[in-house]
């Protein structure tokens, strides 16, 4: 998976910002004025302490009244209390909309998820961009929203100050940057170094999340259990802490040492501006209230730079390379296509075509060239590993080939969408998913836009061989699957019943079958084959499975070997052939004999 290149810190903020801003404008204006506002306040904070500690002074002096004196305190009392009511103001609705904005950031990556060549999937690569993807997304708002507050509430309040001391010193001003400076330095090579332990952690965080599921999920924790396994994957469990922890401690300390070095520069700036404000105050270059202001207003800014700022970068450092691999997959090719009307009645032919999954050496299909006619049911039969569901997913267009040419009715599936390719097309695969869903939920989905009254559920799961007011379904169609909401919990074969009912209830033209009876005995799988055989009349069929008796029903079969199409024809022609398909159907015509 080609790797794209990554983005700088401002870049990264621009893009999330952009996105935030989208979702929900109104909310981001607000914040950016609340935020500025904070600024400009806790800088007119430092002239209003200046002017409150002159007229204290001239007081004491006989040089001003005690009206002007509690005029003056007014005016820094309402400053404080301006800087508390907007920061609080901003805080409400920069957590409301960081919130808000997750959810269209969240929606964003599972759409790109859904546009992303299915094949990109079979690569680790990809699979451990997801990981480092979805991480990304969940940092991406906070990460904005922390360097958006940190930067628009500072840059008013930098500015502000350096011209106030600029007007009592330049050296002042100039010094200022001995404070900045080294903080925000520091944490951007903290940044660049947490970066490189991101792309490291990524994939130890997928075997760590995968070591967890053998021992506590579901679905493996009864076989972890009986074998003895749990101790083993407790092992390599440990194992990936300690390796993740080792990453990251050791990027924390080559961090921190930069960091000790920085703030040595730093605390030096803020001791010459101290020097300086004594000299200055020593010649009766400022007064003692510009002496005493500047002095607290170093100080907040000093506690600014080192809480704030270096919280933030800090933060930033830390979360930036999540952030960066988020923005990578964001911008990763898509399948594309055009979205084209591809003819319900054409065939569907197969010239030349070979296909390698990533990082194989090897294809997985080598140079088939066949055509399936509309209406023609098909079955691909071959050993384990001899490519017969690789083929299928070439032909239905969910695989591109990477050699050769796929066309439905003429229209090739490299250039039409994955919308026109699957339109009109259903499928039922080995691995099909087990939704924790009422049972009319699990079959219905598969066309939203159907209608789900209870004759057209009927329908299609009579021909699934599913009775939805048994014992096992006591609420028909309302029966939830799934223990963990108080439901049912389906055996293996009733599992697949309920996986080729939802394939069936589809509109479709196309219809797939591949090995979904794998659990359910060679007798009930006849059963099923032989109802698909009568439903499936006038459309196209396609039937995957290594149990051969149920090859019978095809109109015609291919045979597959080594990713190679050796034979084809219908079922007493290649019995009487005596090749292959011959040699797998003797080692299994026993199990179709009636005794």
């Amino acid at each position: 998976m080609k790797r794209s290149k990554n983005v700088s810190v401002f870049r990264a903020c621009v893009i999330i910002a952009r996105k935030m801003y989208r979702a929900y404008p109104g909310l981001f204006m607000v914040n950016l004025a609340f935020l500025i506002s904070v600024g400009v306040v806790t800088g007119v904070m430092t002239p209003a302490q200046q002017l409150f500690f002159d007229r204290a002074t001239d007081l004491v002096g006989g040089h001003a009244t005690l009206a002007q004196v509690l005029v003056s305190l007014a005016l820094l009392a309402i400053a404080f209390a301006m800087a508390e009511i907007f920061q609080g103001i901003h805080l409400y609705v920069g957590r409301y909309l960081e919130r808000k904005a997750y959810g269209p950031i969240a929606m964003e990556i599972h759409g790109k998820m859904g546009r992303i060549a299915p094949v990109a999937f079979e690569d680790t690569d990809m699979l451990d961009n997801i990981n480092k993807a979805v991480e990304g997304a969940g940092r991406a708002v906070d990460f904005t929203g922390r360097m958006i507050t940190t930067v628009f509430a500072l840059v008013p309040f930098y500015l502000f100050m350096s011209v106030y001391l600029f007007m009592l010193s330049p050296l002042l001003a100039l010094s200022m940057l001995m404070v900045l400076v080294p903080s925000v330095i520091t944490q951007f090579l903290r940044a660049k170094n947490f970066a490189k332990v991101e792309d490291a952690s990524a994939p130890v965080r997928r075997e760590l999340t995968y070591y967890e599921s053998c021992m506590a999920g579901r679905e493996l924790f009864k076989e972890t259990r009986i074998i003895g396994a749990f101790a083993y994957f407790k092992g390599l469990y440990i194992d990936c802490v300690r390796l993740l922890n080792k990453l990251v401690f050791r990027a924390a300390v080559k961090s921190d040492l930069v960091d000790l070095g920085m703030k040595f520069i730093s605390l030096a700036g803020y001791v010459g501006i101290i020097l300086m404000l004594f000299h200055a105050i020593m010649n009766g270059n400022i007064s003692v209230g510009a002496f005493a202001a500047v002095f607290a207003a170093i100080g907040r800014m000093f506690g600014f730079i080192n809480g704030r700022v270096s919280s933030t970068v800090g933060y930033v450092a830390r979360e930036f390379g999540k952030v960066q691999n988020y923005l990578r997959f964001l911008d990763m090719p898509e399948r594309g296509g055009e979205d084209v009307d591809i003819p319900t009645n054409g065939n569907i032919t197969l010239e030349g075509v070979s296909f390698a999954y990533p990082g194989m050496g090897v294809y997985a299909v080598d140079n088939v060239s066949v055509t399936i006619h509309n209406g023609e049911t098909i079955a691909i039969v071959g050993e384990n590993g001899s490519g017969k569901s690789t083929l299928v997913r070439l032909i239905t267009g969910l695989y591109l080939p990477t050699a050769g040419d796929v066309t439905h009715g003429g229209v090739s599936t490299k250039t039409a969408s994955e919308k026109s390719l699957f339109e009109n097309t259903t499928a039922v695969f080995q691995r099909f998913q087990r939704y924790q869903m009422t049972l009319g939920e699990n079959i219905a989905m598969s066309d939203v836009n159907a209608p789900t009254d209870h004759a057209a559920l009927n329908s299609v799961s009579a021909e699934a061989g599913i009775e939805a007011g048994s014992r096992t379904f006591t609420e028909g169609y309302d029966t939830m699957l799934s223990r963990e909401f108080d439901g049912v919990d389906l055996s293996g074969g009733q599992w697949q019943r309920v996986a080729i009912a939802r394939g069936l209830f589809r509109k479709h033209q196309l219809v797939v079958l591949d090995e979904p009876t794998a659990a359910i005995d060679p007798i009930e799988e006849t059963n099923i084959y032989n109802r698909f055989a009568e439903i499936s009349k006038d459309k196209t069929a396609i039937t995957v499975t290594h149990r051969l008796g149920s090859a019978k029903l095809a109109d015609r079969i291919l045979v597959m070997r080594q990713g190679k199409l050796v034979e084809e024809g219908r079922h007493d022609e290649l019995v009487e052939a005596g090749g292959e398909y011959a040699r797998l159907y003797a080692a299994q015509e026993q199990w179709y004999i009636d005794n």
